[in-house]
């Protein structure tokens, strides 16, 4: 049951977004409190609990919670210094003025502004004391030493990844532990040390105080791979990852290449359940009606638009395909022109595709044109968050290419998806690839906190032209 609402890669976004909220009610409390004039024989902390101080402060942690989502501050994990102070800088003007307005629309009795200002102070001082003992911290548990079994493409690929910073700043790359896979020390040298292959595993684990191992070997059969030494040292505490475990975690995907049935089988996840079931279509009905509502004028502006811009229709009706393999019509503004396909042959759409119209370059770059299918979502032939649905013909194709594909349609297709807040814009058979790799996590881990994270990732993703269409 708990699993509807938790998944193991939105467990961190949230209690990052929960930290910062807490650290934003705190901020506007303190502001009360500074603001407040003193009364004979009131204490001061009954002067501000007060219940419009708390809904003040209520409004301003979840407004600046929110904010710090929609611009991707926990997106990205290495954003450089002065894009990560612009996008803060965007939630501090927008989140304070969209308070300063919820004061004055409960008719606060102070000083709005002054209440306002204080709040965005404080918070920057917390922001920064906060940030700085957690630097602090890191630093005094120190990096966990990683042992990488193989010394193939895999095995270096992993130490690149390690090395790259983010959520694995705190890794250090003891070195390599060769396999019977051929070793190329030429491609190896300056990655890390290669240990001799007769030492044995246990004895390096311990003389080199390993904290993690990770097997990056795709063929693990024929004795290639120490399995004794590796149970051996499981059972003495240290943690061990294979690839497909290890890139789940890192880049929230599931490799296609390394991926065995018995991993699918025996694995968690790739579980639905009634619950989960139920959960997801009411948040779907409500998260929908709300957009429809929310976006009716924007629809009717885009209508008008692509009317004025070129002749043809104003939607465009095109198969795809659902839940189950069972095709629907998905319905879109039209953003190419009518003679796009007149040859009668299906083409993915490029980056710059010439067929796109003006008003349909700007419609697909912000994802207005895919507000139509908020009707689908009402009607259940979609879903607010899954894959997003391909054309029969694709389908049919990549079904042969890829492995694993038709995994996909276990979930009903979604108007955004993991793949399109986590994947560049992607018009080839590896680009598809690449795609399925983020949708099957989210099929295997799919929860109401994916769903939520995924619908926050997508503002970022709009407001900062980041991601794929």
């Amino acid at each position: 049951m708990f699993r509807v609402f938790q998944h193991r890669s939105s467990g961190t976004h949230f209690v990052e977004l929960f930290a910062d909220g807490l650290l934003c009610f705190i901020a506007a409390l303190l502001s009360a409190a500074t603001l407040a004039s003193p009364l004979p024989g009131v204490s001061p902390l009954t002067q501000i609990i007060t219940p419009t101080i708390l809904l003040v402060a209520f409004s301003f942690a979840l407004v600046m919670a929110l904010l710090y989502s929609f611009v991707g501050l926990y997106r990205h994990r290495n954003l450089g210094l002065v894009p990560m102070v612009v996008r803060i800088g965007f939630a501090f003007l927008l989140g304070g003025y969209i308070t300063y307005l919820t004061l004055k629309y409960i008719s606060y009795d102070g000083y709005a502004g002054s209440l306002v200002g204080y709040s965005l102070v404080y918070l920057l001082v917390g922001l920064m004391l906060y940030r700085g003992v957690a630097w602090v911290v890191r630093q005094a548990v120190g990096t966990r030493r990683v042992l990488i079994v193989g010394t193939g493409p895999d095995a270096r690929q992993v130490c690149t990844d390690l090395r790259a910073g983010g959520q694995w700043a705190g890794y250090d790359v003891v070195g390599f532990y060769p396999t019977t896979e051929q070793t190329d020390r030429a491609a190896l040298r300056g990655a890390a040390h290669v240990f001799d292959a007769r030492q044995k595993l246990v004895d390096l684990v311990r003389e080199h105080r390993i904290n993690e191992i990770i097997v990056a070997v795709r063929e693990q059969r024929g004795g290639g791979v120490p399995m004794n030494d590796l149970l051996e040292c499981r059972i003495g505490g240290v943690p061990i990852m294979d690839l497909a475990y290890f890139y789940e975690r890192t880049k929230a995907e599931v490799p296609v290449d390394s991926l065995k049935a018995s991993w699918l089988v025996y694995g968690d996840g790739f579980v639905q359940g009634h619950a989960r079931e139920l959960t997801k279509r009411l948040f779907d009905i409500v998260s929908s009606s709300v957009l429809l509502l929310l976006g009716a004028p924007v629809m009717l502006m885009t209508a008008l638009m692509i009317k004025l811009d070129s002749p043809g229709p104003i939607l465009y009706k095109q198969e795809r395909v659902g839940l189950g393999g069972k095709g629907f019509m998905c319905i879109k503004f039209r953003s190419m022109r009518t003679d796009a396909e007149k040859d009668g042959v299906a083409r993915w759409a490029s980056k710059n595709d010439s067929r796109i119209t003006r008003v349909g370059a700007f419609i697909r770059k912000t994802r207005i044109d895919e507000l139509p299918q908020l009707f689908s979502v009402l009607r259940g032939e979609m879903s607010m968050v899954g894959p997003r649905p391909e054309r029969p013909s694709f389908v049919a194709q990549l079904r042969e290419q890829i492995p694993y594909y038709d995994l996909r349609h276990t979930v009903k297709p979604g108007l955004t998806g993991w793949a399109q807040v986590r994947y560049a814009y992607g018009a080839s058979l590896e680009d598809a690839r690449k795609k399925h790799q983020f949708d099957l996590y989210y099929v295997k881990n799919n929860s109401l906190l994916l769903d939520l994270q995924v619908l926050i990732e997508t503002v970022s993703v709009v407001l900062f032209r980041e991601g794929a269409h």
